[in-house]
Parts: C-alpha cells; sequence; structure tokens
C-alpha cells in the first residue's frame, strides 16, 4: 500500500527555500529504421536498467496505439515487465488514456502492479485517445465514451483504488486498498484545473506541446486545493533533452528527433530515422519554425550547454522534476546522453523556491 508523498520527494536536495529538481524518464519505446519491435522491448529494459543506477526518479510508459514507431501500446504489460527486471526505480504510465479503457479495468491492471512491486508504480492518467479517430473506434467497440467523461472516471478510478468501504457493491481485486498514485497528465489548462482541483499530482506535456506551459502551471498552482494525497502543489514537465560530449554532436544526433517531429506534423509519422547531417538547414523555414514551436523546451547540446539550458527552464518552471525524453538513435549513444543528462541535473545551481 503506497498511502504516503515519498513518491513525490525531490531527489536533489532543498533547504525549504531553494531546491534542485528531481529527474525521471518517459519512454516511447521508440521502433528504430532498420530495427525491430523486439529490439525497442529490449532497450526498453536496458534503459530502465541503466537510468535506475543514475539517479532517474522514475520510468515511464506512454500509451499510443496504430503507430509503427511506437512499441508501448499495452502499457501494462511493459511496466510488468521494466518493474520486473528493475530493483527501485518507480515504473509507471505517462499515461494510460483513460478514455480508452473502463476504470474498473484499469484499477485492476494496475491494482495487480502495485501488488507484484509495492511502492513502485505510478498511474499517470490521459483524457485523449492516443491515436486516430479509426483505431479509437476499434479500441472502443461499442462503449460509449468520450473525454467530457474523463473528471468522473478519474473520480471513479480513486474510489476503486481506496480501501473499499462497507457496502460498496463494486470493488477491484486487486486494486481496492493500493492506493497507486494517480498523475493527471495534459497539454492544456483543462488539465491543469482538473488537476488542481482534484490536488493530485500534475504533469505537463512540454515535449510536444510547449505552448500553454506557463499559463497551465501558473493555473494549476493559483487553483490547487490540498488533499489526502497532497498537501501542495506538485509540476512535473516534459523536457526533451539530447546530449553529447559537445554542441555539434548533439545537434548531429538531435536530427533524429526532428525528422520525427516533422512527420508527426505533417501526418507522415514512421520508425525513428537514422540522424542526417545539417538537417535542419536543408528545412523549409515553415518546417523549421514548426519544429521549433514542438521543441519550444528542448535541451541539446555539450555538457555546459545542457547544465546552462536546464537551469534555465528549472527557473522559469520553478518544476519540481523534469520528466526526460530521449530519441537517439543509437541505442549506445541514447544511453550516454541519459548519463549525461543526470551529470548535468546533479551539477545544477540550488533554485530559489517562489513564495506561493
Amino acid at each position: 500500500m503506497d498511502t504516503s508523498q515519498q513518491h513525490l520527494a525531490p531527489a536533489g536536495a532543498s533547504d525549504g527555500a531553494s531546491r534542485l529538481p528531481s529527474y525521471s524518464m518517459l519512454d516511447l519505446v521508440a521502433v528504430r529504421e532498420g530495427g525491430t519491435v523486439r529490439q525497442a522491448l529490449d532497450l526498453a529494459v536496458r534503459t530502465a536498467q541503466h537510468i535506475e543506477t543514475l539517479g532517474y526518479t522514475r520510468y515511464w510508459l506512454a500509451e499510443h496505439h496504430n503507430m509503427p514507431g511506437i512499441a508501448s501500446s499495452a502499457t501494462a504489460v511493459l511496466i510488468g515487465h521494466i518493474a520486473g527486471a528493475t530493483q527501485r526505480i518507480r515504473v509507471g504510465s505517462g499515461g494510460v488514456m483513460l478514455p480508452n479503457h473502463a476504470p474498473l479495468t484499469v484499477a485492476e491492471a494496475f491494482g495487480t502492479l502495485a501488488e507484484l512491486y509495492p511502492g513502485r508504480i505510478d498511474l499517470g492518467l490521459g483524457r485523449a485517445p492516443g491515436t486516430d479517430p479509426m483505431t479509437m473506434r476499434a479500441l472502443r467497440r461499442d462503449r460509449v465514451e468520450r473525454e467530457e467523461d474523463f473528471p468522473q472516471d478519474v473520480a471513479e478510478l480513486q474510489r476503486l483504488l481506496a480501501p473499499a468501504q462497507p457496502g460498496q457493491r463494486l470493488t477491484a481485486t486487486p486494486g481496492a486498498g493500493t492506493n497507486v498514485p494517480i498523475w493527471l497528465l495534459g497539454s492544456s489548462l483543462f488539465s491543469a484545473r482538473l488537476a488542481a482541483e482534484l490536488g493530485l499530482p500534475y504533469a505537463f506535456a512540454s515535449h510536444f506541446a510547449p505552448r500553454y506551459l506557463s499559463q497551465a502551471l501558473e493555473l494549476y498552482r493559483s487553483l490547487f486545493r490540498p488533499s489526502a494525497v497532497l498537501s501542495r502543489p506538485y509540476v512535473a514537465i516534459g523536457v526533451p533533452v539530447v546530449a553529447a560530449p559537445s554542441d555539434d554532436e548533439a545537434d548531429y544526433l538531435a536530427s533524429s528527433t526532428f525528422q520525427r517531429v516533422l512527420g508527426i506534423v505533417t501526418g507522415k509519422r514512421g520508425l525513428l530515422p537514422r540522424p542526417v547531417e545539417n538537417y535542419m538547414d536543408n528545412l523549409h523555414p515553415q518546417e523549421r519554425a514548426a519544429i521549433a514551436d514542438f521543441l519550444g523546451v528542448a535541451v541539446i547540446g555539450g555538457p555546459q550547454t545542457l547544465r546552462e539550458g536546464l537551469a534555465q527552464l528549472a527557473r522559469l518552471t520553478q518544476a519540481d522534476e523534469f520528466i526526460v525524453v530521449s530519441d537517439v538513435y543509437e541505442a549506445e549513444l541514447r544511453l550516454r546522453s541519459l548519463e549525461l543528462t543526470a551529470a548535468a541535473m546533479r551539477a545544477l545551481p540550488m533554485i530559489e523556491v517562489e513564495a506561493a
């Protein structure tokens, strides 16, 4: 049973007036050009095991469907696989797209995970389908579910994961009493407001939709209501990071991310591509602008650039936690990027916390 707020404690030091943000990872389990789904799944295990040794707080997986370049569609299954291959790091969803699932099904799946790996499972929830309309219909079949039902579904899920009450007719077994920590995820003001009203930790999807980051965080903090699970606002933000020994090499490695992003904005999703020299130089200005907008909070560079970029982001957002996304094509260079990112996070100066 996980009823404390220990899963939110920053990994960095804190003296009350200043702190360091903790750092975690969101893995899309990218299938690479020339690679296979099995190789992507094997790399996910290696990645989680590696970052566990580097001080990362949690390793999250995202639910996506009908996308050949992403292998994390069966999110709960993969969470169990990763948790079984690691020892301490928290493992969870970033997130489960709740409109695709009955709350009871989610409660039973994550309740099972919580019983198998106590104190290590997170349940991040999103309200988007995580796919196209055709696939959404295939997932839901005849079940009518709207994004507008999301607040009620979250409340039902909270009840199912709480201790069963006398006379409660519907219980989740496993699930009841596990109190799996629930996070709300989103890229809009709606999710910020709901997380604040429910007193839940909030993760903003700035790794792909940074436009409303400042507004969403301000709204969440201003409207936050303390709850039984959280006494103060807690914010995590998605941060695309590509790190290398030099700025030039990092820019080269990041071209895989740039290609992936351009594929998303143009509706041409595919496998994670190999890096390309001087990729951005050959694009139309509108294409470069679209990539820059998508990756507005990305930090790409060598150690000094990395430290400066992460420190600036920490000052501007006052985030409690950075959730790193790292789309580097070569497995070993990706692991190295995550090492350099951890080193940069540990070297950040203490961030003064603004009074509420």
